[in-house]
């Protein structure tokens, strides 16, 4: 019946409908089948398809797939708001909990500040060496204005280093910016965007996963470690290299800003920063 099937809606459907077992769409779904058949037996639900005619089967196995294409499309939508949210932008009522978790990354910055200057004046060993870069890199991606997650943090300092070292807001900047930029530069940013908005969505579906617990025990467990995975290890790092990127596009390209707004780039460093703020109001307010 597969043979038929696939015969019957081209090559192109079944490249999609390979495309989607790809994705963390299907693996919902497939583990929400597998907590079904666990809740109910698989032997009633092979039963009922097997009895089914076979245009019907057909018809089953493309509403499968088109649930599955529509739900990735539906849950994709959601990428920048829970972005937002892992970054740390929440509702009023969270407020107490942003804050104490703001006091506590504040905590975190000050020790890490106060090691570094410590190690600053010994006369350093291998381990206190490999100790600073750490600590170096680690300070890297802690903003001025702290954020209650890390992934917000690093994500906010991507953003604040243009206009600490340029007096360009990266937020007001950025869109001007980017229509200027070579298309193998655009190309890298992009990658990068997706890959945190991959990582992103797989944390969405990971505490999706979790509603399968009505049915079986360990669809939570699996969605704990899924978002853990998806937070710690993947959207940090996507997080920590797109934000590198925005960081080198600013060091090497913004010259590209002042010269289509046929403004002077000053040499100096101090002067550009002057004249940097002078042109994120400008771009910002007119005048």
């Amino acid at each position: 019946m597969s043979a038929k099937f696939l015969e019957s809606f081209g090559s192109k459907l079944a490249e999609q409908w390979v495309a989607t077992l790809l994705t963390p769409a299907f693996v919902f779904w497939a583990g929400g089948a597998a907590a079904g058949l666990q809740r109910f037996g698989w032997k009633p639900a092979r039963t009922w398809f097997s009895q089914q005619p076979e245009p019907l089967q057909i018809a089953f196995l493309v509403g499968i797939f088109c649930l599955i294409v529509a739900s990735a499309f539906v849950v994709q939508r959601f990428d920048l708001p829970v972005l937002r949210f892992l970054e740390g932008y929440w509702h009023p009522w969270l407020c107490p909990l942003r804050r104490w978790l703001i006091s506590r990354e504040a905590k975190r910055s000050q020790r890490i500040s106060a090691r570094w200057q410590e190690l600053q004046k010994l006369q350093r060993t291998t381990e206190q060496r490999d100790e600073l870069i750490q600590l170096d890199w680690q300070q890297h991606y802690l903003p001025l204005e702290l954020m209650p997650t890390r992934l917000g943090n690093i994500l906010r300092a991507a953003e604040q280093r243009p206009l600490e070292k340029y007096g360009l807001d990266a937020i007001v900047c950025w869109s001007r910016l980017w229509l200027l930029l070579p298309d193998a530069v655009k190309k890298d940013l992009q990658e990068a965007r997706a890959d945190l908005n991959t990582a992103v969505r797989f944390w969405l579906w990971s505490l999706l996963f979790i509603f399968w617990t009505f049915w079986a025990w360990w669809a939570a467990p699996v969605g704990i470690i899924s978002a853990i995975f998806a937070y710690y290890y993947w959207a940090i790092d996507a997080a920590t290299n797109y934000g590198e990127l925005i960081e080198a596009t600013f060091d090497l390209h913004r010259h590209l800003l002042y010269q289509s707004l046929r403004w002077n780039l000053p040499p100096d460093p101090n002067e550009e920063r002057r004249v940097g703020r002078q042109l994120t109001e400008y771009l910002w307010r007119g005048f």
